[in-house]
């Protein structure tokens, strides 16, 4: 794995672990309770991070198949992951694409929700790794807002919409 990808995946994996012990903290009816009526409870908001990282992936291992054919990423992908960054951190709400919650699965456990985020994580540690060197400029990700991105892109991107979900954790937790 390039020592860059590397570096994300491992930032993404303390993420992760730090929220999922949060978790576990909960007793089971607590991480299914929503902080107010139209608020998401923390299974809601782990299910949908999983949810947005399982339909990423998916779309990344399908452009990694005609990656030869993609564009490389230039200034204006930089920019536009730079904007992206910034909007994830200011106290802003975004509307989650209507693909992303329809597919979001309803857990009934945070075991079954580790589980699936293990297998996701797991899969991209596997993509990361054979990803080629040579082509990570190439456009390979889709993001609903900012367009087509290279897969460092994609990783920021995976930090910064945990880190955006951070609060609204903490929110739930208090």
């Amino acid at each position: 794995m390039h020592p860059s990808l590397q570096h994300l995946y491992r930032q993404l994996e303390e993420q992760r672990a730090s929220v999922l012990a949060m978790a576990q903290a909960l007793p089971g009816e607590a991480l299914h309770r929503a902080p107010a009526p139209g608020k998401w409870s923390l299974m809601q908001i782990l299910a949908h991070l999983v949810t947005a990282e399982k339909m990423s992936l998916a779309y990344l291992q399908k452009k990694i198949l005609g990656i030869d054919d993609a564009a490389d990423t230039g200034w204006k992908e930089d920019l536009r992951i730079g904007l992206l960054k910034i909007s994830q951190r200011l106290p802003l709400k975004f509307k989650a694409p209507g693909r992303v919650v329809e597919s979001t699965p309803a857990y009934t456990s945070i075991d079954q929700l580790r589980s699936d985020w293990n297998n996701v994580r797991a899969q991209l540690a596997d993509t990361l790794e054979r990803f080629p060197e040579n082509r990570l400029k190439r456009k390979v990700y889709k993001h609903p807002f900012a367009g087509m991105l290279n897969i460092t892109q994609m990783l920021i991107f995976f930090r910064e919409h945990i880190t955006h979900h951070q609060p609204q954790i903490r929110r739930v937790l208090n």
